[in-house]
């Protein structure tokens, strides 16, 4: 399964930490946004990685190269940051089946495999990680609207009053049916094309759809004070030395997934 990773955003909400390099080149625990991306992808096996880049894309592409852990990259191009579903459009050329995708600004550590099992087995059309958060929060990102049975039944980019606290965490597993979906899109409230809009559509078409429960924690890194709790967690989860020169495991971390 091909992996596409969205990191074609300017991060002017990460300044000043993105004056001179794009979003994806800030490093959090020694290793650059992206790259904790990358690893996780690949191990998933990923057999090809599709990066969407734009603002300052050849700092990443000279980054990278053309591989990543031995698996080939591919570098299409957002003109202009019209929205995900827009970035998405531009590795249509790239994908001729069932494939993942992951926003270029998240640390995972959790269930991903869980997600691609539910689109391998079940030959679903989409399936996406949800997780509940602080009702404080869900307004950065796209909210579930829930039935009465808990089933979604629709998504809400970024809405200043969110429905729920119920919100898609930026990992998907998707078949190509979702590139005529996005290319029905209208620009939204805030003028851009949203994917959550095209899944939505998804929905309204029949199409099935599948959403699992985050069993872990991840961080959207958005601002600052988001990458310096990704590093606090990342740092938190590596073993420690012994005295005796072994490693002690490190202890299951207590805070929230975005502290």
């Amino acid at each position: 399964m091909k992996a596409v990773v969205l990191a074609a955003g300017k991060g002017t909400r990460l300044r000043p930490l993105t004056d001179e390099i794009p979003k994806a080149l800030v490093e959090i625990d020694g290793s650059p946004l992206l790259t904790h991306c990358l690893e996780e992808l690949v191990s998933l096996d990923a057999e090809e990685l599709v990066i969407v880049v734009g603002y300052q894309k050849d700092q990443i592409i000279d980054h990278y190269g053309d591989n990543f852990d031995g698996v080939p990259i591919t570098y299409v191009e957002q003109d202009e940051p019209d929205g995900l579903a827009d970035a998405l459009l531009q590795a249509e050329s790239e994908i001729d089946d069932d494939f993942m995708l992951m926003l270029g600004d998240n640390v995972f550590r959790g269930n991903l495999d869980t997600v691609v099992q539910r689109q391998q087995e079940q030959r679903v059309d989409c399936a996406f990680l949800v997780e509940e958060v602080p009702e404080s929060e869900a307004s950065r990102y796209g909210v579930c609207v829930t039935n009465k049975y808990g089933e979604i039944v629709n998504v809400v980019e970024k809405p200043d009053d969110p429905p729920s606290n119920l919100v898609m965490t930026g990992f998907y597993t998707l078949s190509p049916a979702i590139f005529e979906a996005c290319n029905l899109v209208q620009p939204s409230d805030r003028g851009e094309y949203e994917l959550s809009d095209a899944i939505d559509l998804l929905m309204e078409s029949g199409r099935t759809i599948d959403a699992v429960r985050l069993d872990g924690w991840r961080i959207d890194v958005g601002y600052p004070e988001d990458r310096d709790a990704a590093e606090r967690r990342l740092q938190d989860e590596k073993p420690t030395p012994t005295p005796d020169g072994g490693k002690q495991l490190p202890t299951e971390p207590t805070s929230p997934s975005n502290d």
